[in-house]
Order: structure tokens, then C-alpha cells, then sequence
């Protein structure tokens, strides 16, 4: 799409609807670049160059953050990638020595092109994440692992989202700078801190926030939906505001069925509640 006139135009329009509301309440965005898909094997079968069109897509977004003047200081860029195989099935995850290799090319591709920190995102199992992490850590920048995860505290592939933290921590040689979890409703995350009784307190220390889902359905729910299910923005900025003030979560964002109706909600309800 960055390199279709119309698509370009689209793309552009969707992320200025999240920059106007981030200058207007002069809170400080996050952005990822549209290359979640971008890795090795997908631009081989596309028979597009990975290098040229990682580097590209940054370029892309980079653009527009320059022509926001002196809040572009406020905007953040992510070089985004994810799980190779499908993000609700973990049996597709890679081992770590695989995902390690699989990835790492992208990764070094997306820190030289300039972005200011990595991003993994929506991956379901823990081995494919160790790998990815490794290849990040090596790039030398800062880096962010995110999850899908039950509201019993577990990714899909059961182990406990502490554990997977933990684990990360201590398997590579620069930790990420935090972690996400995100393709979850805000009521998914609160039954998980509930249910994990966090003893020594990780997610306090390490789970900085969440890319929701609008929908509270299960994964296993969504893959076989036709139709787009949605909580009413204002409910689930409800339920992610309540996520910031009890858990100090701060960074707020939307992921499936969200537009910029909901991330709208969300910082109306931050500025009138104290």
C-alpha cells in the first residue's frame, strides 16, 4: 500500500486520525510501521525486496510524524513485526533457535532504518518470543515484547504470562524495556491480574500497558466470526482507564475492531477523571 497512491492516502489518513488526537491533547503516541507481515519467507513468496520495503515503510511513517513541527518530539516509532505462523495458533510457533534466525534479519533491517525501538507483537507462545528477543537484543536498541494472553494469566501456549517475563528476563543479554499485551479486550487483562496474584509483584514492575481488542471474545471465537463484534467505545474506554488508575498501565492503545472513536474515549475519560 505504501507504494500505491491510493493505499498511501489511506494509510496516511488512518494514522493522522491518531496523531491529531494525540497533538490535540498533547499526550505523547506511539506509532508502528505496517510491517508486521514483512518478514523473510512472506516478501520472498511477495517477491518484493525485504531490506527496500522495511526500510521504505518506516520512511513512510517517519514522514508523516516530521510534518507535526515541534510535537513530532512526542511521537514514537516502532519497527513492528510478528510471530511467523498464525498469532492465535500456538502450535505454529517457532522453537528459539529457529525464531532466532527467522527474525533476526528483519530486526537489524528495521534499526537501521532509524526507528526508535523495536516492537513483536500479538505472539501466543514463548518459545517463538525468546527467539525474537535474542535477535532484538542484538540490534542494540530498545526493544518490546507483547502477548495475547487469556484472562487466565496464560498465553495460548499455557504458560503463565509471570513465567514468560521471568524467562525473557533472563535468557538474553538486554531485556526488553517493557511488555505489552494486546488482540485482548480490557476485561481479558483485569481477570488476569486478578487471577495471577502477582506475589512479587512482575507485571507491576515490567507490564507497562495494552493494545485492545474491541471485542471481549475469545481468539478461538473471533477466528470463526463474519461479522465485526464490537464493544461501544465508551465501555471499553471505561475499562482501560480503569486498567491505567489500578495498575498504573500507561500506554493505552486499540488493536482489533478499534478506530479513533475509541482511542477518543479513552483520552476524554483520562482528562475528566482525576
Amino acid at each position: 500500500m505504501i507504494y500505491d497512491e491510493a493505499g498511501k492516502s489511506l494509510l496516511e489518513k488512518i494514522y493522522r486520525e491518531y496523531l491529531d488526537i494525540a497533538e490535540s491533547s498533547d499526550l505523547p503516541i506511539m506509532l508502528l510501521t505496517p510491517t508486521w507481515r514483512t518478514n523473510k519467507e512472506r516478501t520472498k513468496i511477495a517477491n518484493v525486496d525485504m531490506k527496500t520495503i522495511n526500510t521504505d515503510a518506516f520512511l513512510f511513517v517517519d514522514t508523516i510524524r516530521k510534518s507535526y513541527g515541534n510535537f513530532s518530539e512526542k511521537i514514537f516509532i516502532g519497527g513492528l513485526t510478528g510471530c511467523k505462523g498464525d498469532a492465535y495458533k500456538p502450535e505454529e510457533a517457532l522453537s528459539e533457535n529457529d525464531s532466532y534466525h527467522f527474525h533476526k534479519e528483519q530486526m537489524q533491517i528495521l534499526a537501521n532504518a532509524g526507528v526508535d525501538f523495536l516492537f513483536a507483537s500479538t505472539l501466543p507462545a514463548l518459545t517463538e518470543a525468546i527467539g525474537i528477543a535474542k535477535a532484538m537484543s542484538e540490534t542494540k536498541i530498545d526493544y518490546v515484547i507483547s502477548f495475547v494472553i487469556r484472562d487466565n494469566g496464560k498465553l495460548l501456549d499455557g504458560n503463565l504470562l509471570t513465567d514468560a517475563i521471568r524467562i525473557i528476563d533472563e535468557s538474553v543479554s538486554t531485556p526488553p524495556l517493557f511488555y505489552l499485551t494486546n488482540c485482548i479486550h480490557p476485561d481479558v487483562l483485569h481477570k488476569s491480574f486478578i487471577n495471577l496474584n502477582d506475589e512479587d509483584a512482575i507485571l507491576k514492575k515490567r507490564l507497562f500497558g495494552i493494545q485492545a481488542n474491541a471485542s471481549s471474545k475469545s481468539p478461538e471465537e473471533l477466528d470463526t466470526l463474519e461479522n465485526l463484534d464490537a464493544d461501544s467505545p465508551a465501555n471499553w474506554a471505561i475499562g482501560m482507564v480503569d486498567l491505567n488508575k489500578k495498575y498504573n498501565l500507561k500506554i493505552l492503545g486499540g488493536c482489533c475492531g478499534t478506530d479513533a472513536r475509541f482511542i477518543s474515549s479513552i483520552v476524554n475519560l483520562l482528562k475528566s477523571t482525576p
